[in-house]
């Protein structure tokens, strides 16, 4: 399926240039952390356990590698494609493309029937940031978990904690502060990381709820916009240096829930989406489908990998 912009409620771009088609014919229950890597865009189905890659011009799904569900995040351990590290329930652990051997780097210190880790993400240091998930909750009841870094040489440090569910951590290319959505409380943060990995300086970057939904996953382009997911309203926005909305785009999917640059150039901006997260459902023809934005004017950058000490 292919769709010219004019055929959905796009704002702030010229429609002429835009372009949103589906890409492929894959459908995920619960479509998350999209990677532009190796030339193939890789993606997870958390609830379905699955680590999917896929040709960026016809969709079709070149690789397939199964881990324990639900996940969380992942990224990738080095240059090649051979290694993952994976945020597992409540678990740090690497699999192997090869042989699908899981190795169980790390746990956190909390553990709950609601509590699992969620986004996450590598940074510039090699090291594996990510965060936890804790709902629902009972009225008042504090989130466990929070946000973790498991450092070069495999240590666990936790940087925040409050956090419900976590989402969208990314890295400013221009300020090199770090940006942390946390989608129960529809707001994102941004920290200061200090030269030892810790977290410092939090401060509120924006806050959505006047756009009807928390934010979810996120990625900067090159001008320091931070682009995200409104995913309980169909839409991405962007949002510049001082957190001001700059541009919104309606998507042809109910549930977006994360976004990444790829393609020439990494010009091209990849939606995954949601038919059926365990929270959130959605039954019209392209929910859990993955879509591509050409055209957009903006380009993004290569993610960093995880350089640990295995």
């Amino acid at each position: 399926m292919s769709a010219n912009a004019n055929e959905f409620a796009v704002s702030e771009f010229p429609l002429s240039t835009m372009n949103i088609q589906r890409l492929g014919d894959l459908k995920t229950a619960l479509g998350e952390c999209p990677v532009w890597h190796g030339g193939r865009l890789w993606l997870l189905d958390c609830r379905a356990g699955l680590v999917l890659a896929l040709d960026a011009g016809t969709g079709a799904v070149v690789a397939r590698h199964a881990a324990p569900a639900p996940l969380g995040a992942f990224a990738f351990h080095g240059d090649g494609a051979d290694c993952i590290v994976l945020a597992l329930k409540e678990e740090i652990a690497t699999l192997d493309l090869h042989s699908g051997q899981l190795r169980t780097l790390a746990r956190i210190e909390a553990s709950h029937p609601q509590l699992r880790l969620n986004d996450g993400t590598a940074l510039a240091d090699g090291s594996f940031l990510v965060g936890t998930m804790h709902v629902p909750r009972v009225p008042g009841e504090a989130p466990l978990g929070g946000l973790y870094r498991l450092d070069p040489q495999l240590r666990l440090h936790r940087l925040d904690e409050g956090l419900g569910i976590t989402n969208g951590p990314c890295v400013n290319p221009l300020t090199g502060r770090l940006h942390v959505a946390d989608s129960s409380e529809r707001v994102v943060y941004s920290y200061r990381i200090e030269a030892d990995g810790r977290l410092a300086d939090k401060q509120v970057f924006v806050r959505t709820e006047e756009y009807g939904s928390g934010p979810d996953g996120c990625a900067f382009d090159t001008e320091g916009g931070l682009w995200m997911a409104l995913v309980r309203v169909g839409a991405l926005a962007r949002f510049d240096l001082q957190g001001r909305l700059t541009h919104k785009i309606d998507v042809p999917v109910t549930h977006p829930s994360a976004l990444c640059f790829g393609g020439p150039g990494l010009a091209d901006l990849f939606v995954t989406s949601i038919s059926d997260s365990g929270r959130l459902q959605a039954t019209g023809p392209l929910d859990g489908a993955v879509l591509k934005l050409t055209g957009l004017g903006f380009a993004g950058l290569a993610r960093p990998v995880c350089r640990l000490a295995l």
